[in-house]
């Protein structure tokens, strides 16, 4: 029986995690498997991973053949080079404290790769923050700018129909004319002609010829 280190799919439409199985290779992918050895969720950045190393590195030892993701899980957890050294023990390359002293020294330069990945995320993370605050700041600017322009075009709108009926009051207003005096009428230095009505005798008094 050809055994098989692979992922098992689980969770929902497009939020994805795997579990690390160890299983017949004639089984279907999210079918019956012999054994559970760790968990693998791509959704997080890094990638969670959780790794029994030991029962990956027996199952490596016994003949498992892993997958092509699951190899690059295992080479990431350091479990491919733990069995390439304990190789290189049986065949007398080097001794036990040797290839101790190599596993540590790889997983230190691992981890360091892995805390610099990690800082990395979080200062992009923490530009890419100060990128958005940065536009939201310039759109909130421009926004308050449109703002006092449309408020300073009402204000004068407003202005000018207030100004508007005043002047047409002022237009429809009578001119007030100036008044007209009437010049002095002289007076005469002459003395009046006053008539007799007694000097003239009237047609009745008149003597009949």
């Amino acid at each position: 029986m050809a055994v098989k280190i692979r992922l098992a799919r689980k969770g929902r439409k497009k939020l994805a995690y795997y579990h690390i199985v160890v299983a017949d290779s004639r089984s279907p992918r999210d079918g019956r498997y012999i054994e559970k050895i760790g968990i693998y969720n791509p959704l997080t950045n890094p990638a969670t991973i959780e790794l029994d190393f030991d029962k990956a590195l027996g199952w490596l030892q016994n003949g498992a053949m892993p997958s092509e993701t699951c190899r690059a899980i295992l080479s990431y957890k350091g479990v491919l080079i733990k069995k390439h050294l304990l190789e290189g023990v049986k065949k007398g390359a080097f001794d036990d404290a040797e290839a101790t002293r190599r596993f540590e020294e790889w997983m230190k330069h691992n981890e360091a790769k892995i805390e610099t990945k990690k800082s990395g995320l979080e200062k992009s993370k923490d530009d890419e923050l100060d990128k958005m605050l940065t536009a939201e700041k310039k759109i909130n600017e421009a926004r308050a700018a449109r703002l006092v322009k449309k408020q300073a075009a009402l204000a004068a709108k407003a202005e000018a129909a207030t100004k508007q009926p005043e002047a047409a009051a002022e237009e429809a207003a009578p001119v007030a004319e100036a008044p007209v005096t009437e010049a002095p009428v002289a007076e005469s230095t002459e003395a009046p002609i006053i008539e007799n009505p007694a000097s003239e005798p009237s047609q009745e008094e008149k003597p009949q010829e």
